[in-house]
């Protein structure tokens, strides 16, 4: 088992930089397109043999040195009890958003061994494959709520600040039912073999760091909380678009900050405290001739030598449209430039 990228989360020194991209197993390699073609997303999230396969698909074709479990951070919302769909072109719709009382109330709190065996079952697939470690994941509450609240993906989120400011009780009413379904379902992925875990706050950017600080950070601690309770895993948390929030993720007991291209990695570094740094290059800079991309990419090697510990990432999902071999460039640039 190569454990770079566990060590680079610890803190512990590495004899290179580690490397994944978020999104890496996904539509931008036609191998993914060949399997998708076959069935619908949520079958696909719902079939273990062919989540694996997926997963694997650029460990193999690329070697990054951690995978991460293919899913959706939607997929635990639909065992609350909620009718999700994906739709082309719209992404994912909640036919009834959760608005009111009644509706967060009949939200339930899933057993993940009952109803996401699917999910679990993936996990133990893949460690029996894997020679890197693999990365378990779920949706941060507050980025959670907003789709459920919303319906869907949003541009505004009016109706989830709404909520927040208007309805504070009836919001933390669904948050405390969003958090304990995503604490158990994290704690049950541990169980199941994922070696570390992230949280991904894809919609924190959106939100005022007062508002932040009151409606989206303590249910991020809670659950960082009850890890740390029954599991040593490495714990990341990504906030997208937080650059102006650093200040209160690095509050957190999360062993990783992931950070995005909105800061330089340097002063992301500066700012994260005693916390390992995950990021941070443009997905679109993959789009960059070889040598420019490259000399990106040696820039950031040079500036996030100071961390306690450095995982190369983007700032976020790699993009459909990139070329596959934009990818393998990069990741053999991290690894030639780091001392592999």
């Amino acid at each position: 088992m190569n454990d770079t990228f566990l060590k680079a989360c610890r803190g512990e020194q590495t004899a290179y930089t580690p490397v994944w991209f978020m999104r890496q197993a996904g539509r931008y390699l036609p191998e993914y397109q060949r399997v998708r073609s076959r069935v619908s997303f949520l079958e696909l999230c719902k079939r273990p043999e062919l989540c694996t396969e997926v997963t694997l698909q650029p460990i193999d074709l690329f070697g990054f040195d951690a995978a991460i479990l293919f899913s959706d951070i939607l997929i635990p919302m639909e065992a609350m009890g909620l009718d999700l769909d994906f739709h082309e072109g719209r992404g994912p719709v909640f036919a009834d958003p959760v608005r009111s009382v009644r509706s967060v109330d009949a939200l339930r709190i899933p057993d993940p061994e009952a109803e996401l065996p699917f999910v679990l079952e993936t996990i133990r697939l893949l460690r029996r494959e894997l020679q890197v470690p693999l990365i378990g994941f779920a949706g941060a509450p507050f980025t959670l709520a907003t789709y459920l609240i919303e319906g869907g993906s949003s541009k505004v989120f009016l109706n989830t600040k709404r909520m927040m400011f208007q309805e504070p009780d009836l919001y933390d009413r669904l948050l405390a039912k969003i958090t304990a379904c995503t604490s158990a379902y994290l704690q049950a992925q541990a169980r199941a073999g994922a070696q570390a875990l992230q949280l991904f706050d894809s919609w924190a950017g959106v939100l005022a760091p007062c508002d932040y600080e009151r409606f989206a950070l303590p249910w991020v601690r809670s659950i960082v909380a009850d890890l740390r309770a029954v599991t040593d895993v490495p714990i990341i948390y990504f906030a997208n678009n937080g650059a102006t929030l650093l200040p209160l993720t690095s509050t957190l007991e999360a062993d990783v900050l992931g950070v995005d291209w909105r800061l330089p990695i340097g002063e992301a570094i500066r700012q994260a405290g005693n916390h390992a740094v995950q990021g941070n290059l443009d997905p679109v800079a993959l789009f960059l001739p070889r040598e420019r991309l490259e000399e990106r990419i040696r820039t950031m090697l040079t500036e996030a030598a100071g961390a306690k510990g450095y995982i190369f990432n983007l700032g976020h999902g790699i993009l459909p449209e990139t070329p596959p071999e934009q990818a393998r460039i990069a990741v053999e640039a991290v690894h030639r430039f780091s001392g592999r």
